[in-house]
């Protein structure tokens, strides 16, 4: 398999197939829903929440946290996640700008 040259595309054309490799998993998006839906930060409970195991869940949301879609702080032993609700404005604007290309195109077909 070759290597992916992402030198060749844009920085949005980059940025926006990497917000779309967040989602590609229906880990990451259930993730991503729970902790929109208990909208506090979650330490321990996303592994019985997901149903996967730890390691699993570990590398989604260090997958999350490098494209800074959710944010961590350390409390004793453990690592407490939430959305980080600024980059997660900042993703919504790059993608509605993608997805609404088509608002002002013409039917070609």
């Amino acid at each position: 398999m070759g290597l992916i040259k992402t030198e060749k595309f844009t920085d949005s054309q980059n940025q926006i197939a990497r917000f779309a490799k967040a989602f590609g998993h229906p880990a990451r998006v259930a993730i991503i829903q729970h902790l929109f839906k208990i909208d506090t930060c979650v330490c321990g409970d996303l592994v019985e929440e997901i149903g996967l195991a730890q390691p699993t869940i570990s590398q989604h949301l260090k997958e999350l946290k490098n494209l800074d879609l959710i944010q961590g702080t350390i409390e004793g032993t453990s690592v407490c996640y939430c959305i980080n609700k600024a980059n997660w404005t900042a993703m919504k604007t790059v993608l509605n700008g993608f997805l609404n290309n088509d608002v002002n195109s013409t039917t070609c077909c």
